[in-house]
């Protein structure tokens, strides 16, 4: 199996984009890779952007942010408040948003699967691509109850100890989240543990790569 370093990649990475629709749609999808990223990428900028989260949610989010990115260089957190599951029905304002994130010029971006069963979900990577055409894009996965997981193909294993970390986080912060029967620490363990398996580690997340340029020569 291949392996790809980040923080040696040409041009070096010095900016992350990452977008999810909920307050806790980014640290279970990618919340162990942007600690790690955050922890061993000197200078690194995050941009870390939620669409859809209001009142409590919404200071869930910016203190959950604040956590993963405590080790970043620095860091652009925006919570925006547009209407939880209506996303694809204010598509104007959303777009506009996502217009907005131009000004972010990431080197990485981090967003929604495209073929996530969540409508919310889905038209945020519709966006992500629509608006990022010069970029590498990961699509990270969000476990629910429509079982819409597919075969991601690009994998970051992650350290027993980012996985407890990243485990007490979502615990810790989303306390709004208690009484869903899917927002379970077994099943984000699980999701991880099983993501280990098929790239040889033991824990990992995973993620959908669309498009990647291989440059051969300097």
């Amino acid at each position: 199996m291949l392996s790809l370093d980040l923080r040696t990649a040409v041009p070096a990475l010095q900016r992350v984009l990452v977008v999810g629709c909920h307050s806790d749609d980014i640290e279970i999808g990618c919340g162990g890779t942007l600690l790690m990223l955050t922890r061993s990428v000197p200078g690194l900028h995050v941009t870390w952007v939620v669409l859809a989260a209001e009142g409590v949610r919404a200071e869930e989010a910016r203190a959950s942010a604040a956590v993963v990115l405590a080790d970043a260089s620095s860091s652009d957190v925006r919570v925006l408040g547009h209407r939880e599951s209506f996303l694809p029905y204010q598509g104007g304002d959303v777009k506009e948003a996502f217009e907005g994130l131009k000004d972010a010029v990431p080197d990485l971006v981090f967003t929604h699967a495209r073929e996530d069963l969540h409508q919310d979900h889905r038209l945020a990577s519709e966006l992500t691509w629509n608006t990022f055409r010069d970029h590498l894009i990961l699509e990270y996965e969000i476990p629910k109850y429509d079982g819409d997981l597919g075969r991601p193909n690009v994998f970051v294993a992650l350290d027993d100890s980012v996985v407890d970390e990243k485990l007490r986080m979502l615990d810790a912060h989303f306390a709004s989240q208690h009484d869903k029967h899917w927002f379970d620490g077994e099943v984000f363990r699980g999701l991880m543990r099983l993501r280990g398996v098929e790239c040889a580690s033991r824990y990992a997340e995973a993620f959908t790569c669309r498009k990647l340029i291989v440059h051969t020569s300097v």
